[in-house]
């Protein structure tokens, strides 16, 4: 069941810019990560480009007022916090590793508001390594599918970890998350046009939009 959707996935959203991205740099991957908690793609995406025309490396971060920082990612959630936390990562990145991202999610997740959805997303995107980020799509969509049975996020990951083959463990963030923003969403799945309902065990779960 899960090479079938892979490969429809991949065909459905292969001339998606997001989803067909080369290896990223880690700390604007990391950074990015910080700022989108709590925020809508298109804010996030346009507060990290204001904010890397400022500063693009841990040392520039670190040297930037936090209200520069702060300027430059409003009007994303919690802002304020976010910088101060963006600036203290810096910091911390320069003084402990070189200015280098650590490539472990544990030792990501040593920094103050990284957790293992954002140490995931690091460790695939900036460095190309198997990791499983469980964002709320992720989660509730393998829950629909009924490929995992799991109550919350935590659980879903290392659920995922036993089921999923190692080689989707990269990509299988991006084409959820691309599926739960066009068909699969929260509220109002669109199950009509779904191409991968055939193996969904909660298909129709909104009978609205379903035919």
């Amino acid at each position: 069941m899960i090479d079938k959707i892979v490969k429809f996935l991949k065909s459905e959203y292969s001339g998606d810019e997001f989803a067909t991205k080369n290896k990223r740099d880690p700390f604007r991957v990391l950074v990015s990560c910080l700022i989108s908690l709590r925020t809508k793609d298109e804010v996030t995406f346009e507060a990290s480009k204001r904010l890397y025309k400022l500063a693009d490396s841990p040392k520039k971060m670190m040297n930037l007022d936090v209200r520069k920082i702060e300027k430059a990612i409003y009007p994303a959630g919690f802002y304020k916090t976010k910088a101060k936390r963006i600036k203290e990562i810096s910091k911390r990145l320069v003084e402990e590793h070189k200015s280098k991202v650590p490539s472990d999610i544990d030792e990501l997740m040593k920094f103050n508001g990284v957790g293992r959805k954002t140490a995931n997303i690091v460790i695939t995107f900036g460095y190309d390594k198997p990791g499983i980020a469980v964002d709320t799509h992720v989660h509730r969509i393998s829950n629909r599918l009924g490929f995992v049975n799991t109550q919350n996020p935590h659980d879903t990951e290392f659920a995922l970890r036993k089921k999923l083959p190692k080689k989707y463990w990269i990509v299988f963030n991006e084409l959820i998350v691309r599926h739960g923003q066009n068909t699969c969403k929260p509220i109002g799945p669109k199950c009509f046009e779904c191409g991968i309902k055939r193996y969904c065990k909660k298909v129709g779960v909104d009978k609205r939009y379903w035919k």
